[in-house]
This record gives C-alpha cells, structure tokens and sequence, in this order.
C-alpha cells in the first residue's frame, strides 16, 4: 500500500486537501487529512505543497523519444512509454499512420508483444488508427497512394482480430462513398470514430456525427475551415453537441485565439487535448520519420521534407497543459478535464482512468505550484 498524504487533491472539479491511500495498483479510498492509518503502508509520502492531479491520457500521438509508431517494436513502445510517463502522460493511444495493410499488421503485432512485457513507463490503453479511409486532398501528411477512396469491413475486421478487440479510435473522412452509413458498422467493430482529413461538407459531417461519430480530429488542422455561408465540417464540430474536439495547443496548428474560439463553442467538457506528437518530441532538431515519410524538425516544428506541410508536433502533454493555461486564461480546474476525464470518456475508458476516485487506476501525476513534475505515478508505482 502506498499512501499519499496532504495533497492538494482534483475531485470532481475542485482542488481540496485530501489523502489518498493506494492499494494493489488501484484507489482505496480518498479521505480527509489524518484519517487513514498509516500501518501496513510500504509507503508515505507527504504531499505538503503538491497537488495531486489524475494522470494525462494522449489519444493521438505517433511517438516520441526517437520511435516512431508505424515503425516501432515492442521495445520501441516501451521506450515511448517511458518518455511519456516522464511528461505526465500515464495512459495513451498508439496512433498508426495511414499504411500498407503489412506494416499495420505488423505495427498490431509488436503492440501485442509490448502487453506481455514488463513495464515501467506509461500505459498503452489501445490503438487509434489514423486512416486509410481519408480524404485526399486533406491528406496532410499521409502518404496518397495508400489512401483508400471507400470503405472495407473486411480489412478494418482482420486489423480488429489482430489486436484484439483493442483498436479503440479511428480517423475516416466522412465525404468518401458510403461513409456517414458504415459509421455504425465501426462502432459494432468496437472502434470510437471520429471525423477529419476531410474536406466535407456541412450536411455530410452533420449526418457522420448522427450516425455515430464522436470527434474531430485535430480539429482546423487537415479539415475544410468554416465559411459563413458554407460552415462544413469545421462548423458541424463546432456545433454539435455530441462530438469531441481533438486539439493541438503546441501555438502552431491553432492561433490561441481559435483554442479560445473552440472552447467557448464546445465548453470544456467536449474538448480534448492532444499532442499528435511524431519521433522527435523530446529530441533536439533534424531530421526524422513519420511512417513513410521524411520530416524535418526547425524550431520544434514539424514539416514534411518534400514540400513543407506540417507533419505531427513535437509537444508533450505537460506542455500543452501549460500552453492551455497561457493561452486561454482559464483556471487549471477548468483546463485539466482536456487532459484528464474528457480523452478517457471519449474511448470509454472513463470507469478505469482519468479521475481520481476510488477504484480506478492510481495514475496520478504531484505537481508543484509552477505546474512542474514532482512525481508521477502509474497504477501505484
């Protein structure tokens, strides 16, 4: 058992004084101060001046630590995980890049082998695959040729098989021919779907998100902006009351003014921060891979070799917690949901992480007054 005491503890949205006692990986109980006996705990540790805040969930991120996702092994994602843990990020989403139906098999695989491994960093709750059921000319940094122009069960049923049941999330454009009708289809796989590298219209994102989609990823990046006479996607995210907005807070892909923009629209329990993070988070500038393709990191920008699109970031969770305060103003009770309860609802693990409360996983992150990393802790380790 371990015991957490005097913390500043986040519960339901508010910061008050609490300990926290931890048992076999999990929350025992959160109490007032003083009252839990100390016998039988291996360890005590004085929160004094900390706050106690639920470890960050990273639905979207294609690596990190110089291993890049669509090329990792399993010893490739510990390493991720060990990087990200020492970011805040206790649970994430291996995002796959748009690839051949070889190497994401593969990529599957190598998941499959890091579970049996022993682990010391971050969890990897699942898969999100970002393609290949993709818009073309919103490609981003996809690779065209791989993309695919309709839907196909059979393939998204094999990647399912392979993993388990564990592809959580997936990315479709949903103007591709039958699209907005085999959403459901997706959601019978076990797959959270959102929308994005789409250039849509308004109608056909409006009837995706009826039909069952529940995000947008990176939203205003890769996506046909909002026209007032023609709001498009961007404007059926906005406006919806059901959907997730996936955003990068690095102040490249969105201007402060637009994160503002799309809290405002959404409120902050329908948005959800991500790093879309690529190999070079955590490495000095050069140059780098992003499945398939070349990039070129100046600045800690990310940028295709070949033409100068942007291609991933280079941003962790603990900075983009940090540049949502700055940018927005808003109190860390407000902005914590994006890191935290929001990306766990979203793939629907929200009864085993993403808040503190008893029963759930013991991933919590001790941070000091400036918002810097005193501990992190990962199912009671």
């Amino acid at each position: 058992m371990l015991l957490l005491k005097n913390a500043q503890t986040y519960q339901e949205h508010r910061f008050s004084k609490k300990d926290i006692l931890i048992k076999d990986g999990k929350i025992e109980a959160v109490t007032a101060c003083g009252v839990q006996d100390t016998q039988g705990c291996n360890e005590v540790i004085d929160c004094e001046g900390k706050k106690a805040v639920p470890g960050f969930i990273d639905i979207h991120t294609h690596g990190g630590a110089g291993v890049d996702v669509n090329g990792a092994t399993a010893e490739g994602y510990e390493n991720i995980s060990r990087f990200f843990a020492s970011q805040g990020t206790t649970s994430f989403l291996i995002s796959i890049l748009t690839d051949t139906p070889e190497q994401t098999l593969w990529c599957i695989r190598e998941y499959k082998k890091w579970k049996k491994m022993e682990h010391k960093g971050a969890k990897i709750a699942g898969i999100h695959l970002e393609g290949p059921f993709l818009a073309s000319a919103y490609k981003g940094a996809m690779p065209e040729h791989l993309l695919k122009k309709s839907p196909d069960i059979e393939l998204l049923r094999s990647y399912q098989e392979a993993a388990g049941g564990e592809i959580r999330y997936i990315t479709v454009a949903p103007e591709l021919a039958g699209m907005p009708e085999f959403i459901p289809e997706l959601k019978r796989l076990g797959m959270q779907v959102a929308i994005g590298h789409s250039g849509a219209d308004y109608e056909t994102a409006v009837r995706a998100i009826e039909n069952g989609a529940h995000a947008g990823t990176h939203v205003g990046n890769a996506m046909k902006l909002m026209h007032q006479h023609f709001p498009a996607i961007f404007g059926a995210l906005l406006e919806s009351d059901k959907a997730y907005c996936e955003v990068i807070c690095d102040g490249r892909h969105l201007h402060p003014g637009t994160v503002r923009i799309i809290l405002k629209a959404k409120g902050t329990e329908r948005v959800v921060a991500v790093t879309d993070s690529i190999m070079a988070a955590g490495l000095p500038d050069g140059e780098y891979k992003l499945g398939v393709n070349d990039v070129v990191v100046e600045d800690g920008d990310a940028k295709l070799k070949s033409d100068g699109t942007r291609a991933g970031s280079t941003l962790t969770t603990i900075q983009a917690y940090r540049n949502l305060l700055r940018f927005t103003g808003r109190t860390e009770e407000e902005i914590l949901p994006l890191l935290t309860e929001n990306p766990a609802a979203l793939i629907g693990l929200d009864d085993e992480i993403g808040s503190i409360e008893k029963g759930k996983s013991a991933d919590i992150l001790l941070l000091d007054e400036q918002n810097n990393i005193d501990r992190v802790i990962i199912a009671g380790k």
